[in-house]
């Protein structure tokens, strides 16, 4: 996909959310502070992030939109830089996918192992989400599509057991990417939340000298809601990155600020559709792009 296309399709999808700030922006050098706060609020870039924008705008010259720009990009390229690396050179890559149900998290498994097919890598995909049948058939036919590995556990076996022997039959396969779907969960669940601080451990022990990440999927629809799922997730593991999937038509962009303002985390890539290719890397410059013009 050509970053043209990228762009244009990222504008496309934001465009619900573009709208909710076209109204205050302009040429203008004096910007009309309270129906632009008013906008990035309902564009659910929350409120934190919001004082912390205007009060960086007034400090620069220039039309509404370019200090604007330069506000939202210091944001998200100051998290970009402290995330970990979006490719890292030793393998294997080892990527835990978690979050809530229902936002999807065994379709972007399948859409984050087609990309590492895509390229040149060996990718294999484990179901460790064992107590929802549907997530193991769902998981073992996106595998067979893209031509990747898959690992699968007895249905309502313990999930760290079915990580740690997938993580042993990745490493003799020599994958280069591990990714691992695990069970939603309510982040307001304590013994839940324990299970996947325990998957966390038992990943690092099965293969140590992996790259091991935890990327958190999110709801781009559900906005500033999201942000207490994230909060807590953050709070009880290593958490390296967010994936926001239907971003597709969502007046809620917004929350890519939110986070990386408030939570201090990297949106690590967006969902932009259904279909396979449908899951691209973040980039805060064309993010930002999209959201304002």
């Amino acid at each position: 996909m050509t970053s043209s296309s990228l762009g244009d399709r990222l504008r496309a999808g934001l465009r619900r959310t573009r709208e909710k700030l076209g109204a205050s922006l302009g040429a203008s050098d004096a910007p009309d502070w309270e129906a632009l706060e008013e906008s990035l609020v309902l564009a659910d870039v929350g409120l934190e992030a919001t004082e912390a924008i205007l009060e960086g705008m007034r400090a620069r010259s220039g039309s509404t939109e370019v200090r604007l720009r330069e506000e939202l990009l210091g944001i998200l390229r100051r998290v970009r830089t402290a995330a970990a690396p979006t490719t890292p050179q030793q393998s294997p890559c080892v990527s835990l996918v978690i979050g809530v149900n229902g936002v999807g998290k065994t379709t972007t498994v399948a859409k984050l192992a087609h990309q590492s097919v895509a390229s040149g890598r060996k990718a294999m995909v484990v179901a460790a989400d064992t107590f929802r049948a549907a997530a193991q058939e769902q998981l073992a036919s996106w595998a067979e599509r893209i031509g990747v590995d898959l690992f699968e556990g007895e249905s309502g076996s313990d999930p760290a057991s079915v990580v740690h022997d997938g993580l042993q039959a990745a490493l003799a396969r020599k994958a280069d990417d591990v990714f691992v779907d695990t069970a939603g969960r309510l982040h307001t669940r304590r013994p839940l939340m324990d299970e996947l601080g325990k998957i966390e451990r038992v990943a690092s022990r099965a293969a140590p000298e992996a790259f091991q990440e935890t990327l958190l999927v999110m709801d781009g629809t559900v906005g500033s809601n999201g942000l207490a799922q994230a909060r807590q997730f953050a709070a009880s593991l290593s958490v390296s990155g967010i994936i926001l999937t239907k971003m597709d038509g969502t007046a809620k962009g917004g929350v890519v600020i939110a986070i990386a303002r408030e939570l201090d985390l990297p949106v690590r890539f967006v969902g932009i559709g259904e279909s396979v290719d449908d899951l691209v890397a973040f980039s805060p410059e064309e993010f930002v792009d999209a959201l304002l013009s």
